[in-house]
């Protein structure tokens, strides 16, 4: 009888290891380990509703946080996401991008909207108070300093990840600036599999 038992369990596992998804793929992005919960993001989207990440459950989303006014690394960021997202073609449709505006002075829901219009017109922005902003940025560890010009203008500098939220809302990976549009498709289907 326990010989039974124990072929009975082992046929169990074997069979449960063959139906599991492939996790041996790697990731470009470095990889969370323990997957944890995103932290929660309560802002208005640009496109006039609540932000939340509970909102895109089901789909993957690439959050990351920048401006409208920015010269460089937030066009460069946002034209990589959206070339990745027209790489994937129908499966483009489970990815959310989901940019937070550091700025909220300048950046509200109508500027965030048309600036990320400009590369996809399904990215929502976030946009808030003063305060609103510096939670969100403080619980995904984002830093932005603010550099006055002599004129009065003024630029920001901010941390440029791209952090990759699961379709259960897990956070999973954090893709450094800089990678091409080919790796965040590598990693998305992957993450659009799990």
């Amino acid at each position: 009888m326990r010989r039974f038992l124990v072929a009975v369990l082992s046929g169990i596992a074997a069979f449960a290891n063959a139906a599991a998804p492939v996790a041996s793929e790697s990731l470009k992005a470095g990889v969370l380990s323990p997957v944890m919960a995103a932290p929660a993001l309560k802002l208005t989207g640009s496109d006039g509703k609540p932000l939340t990440l509970e909102r895109f459950r089901g789909k993957v989303v690439l959050l990351a946080f920048g401006f409208s006014n920015c010269g460089e690394v937030c066009p460069i960021t946002l034209a990589t996401l959206a070339g990745a997202r027209k790489k994937l073609g129908a499966d483009a449709a489970a990815v959310q991008v989901v940019y937070v505006t550091v700025d909220p002075e300048r950046d509200d829901a109508a500027q965030m909207r048309k600036f990320l219009g400009t590369f996809d017109p399904t990215f929502i922005g976030g946009v808030g108070s003063r305060t609103e902003i510096d939670v969100a940025q403080k619980s995904f560890g984002i830093s932005s300093t603010r550099k006055v010009n002599a004129d009065g203008s003024y630029s920001i500098g901010h941390s440029s990840s791209i952090y990759m939220i699961d379709r259960a809302g897990g956070l999973r990976a954090v893709m450094p600036y800089g990678h091409p549009a080919d790796d965040f498709v590598h990693d998305l289907k992957i993450l659009l599999r799990t």
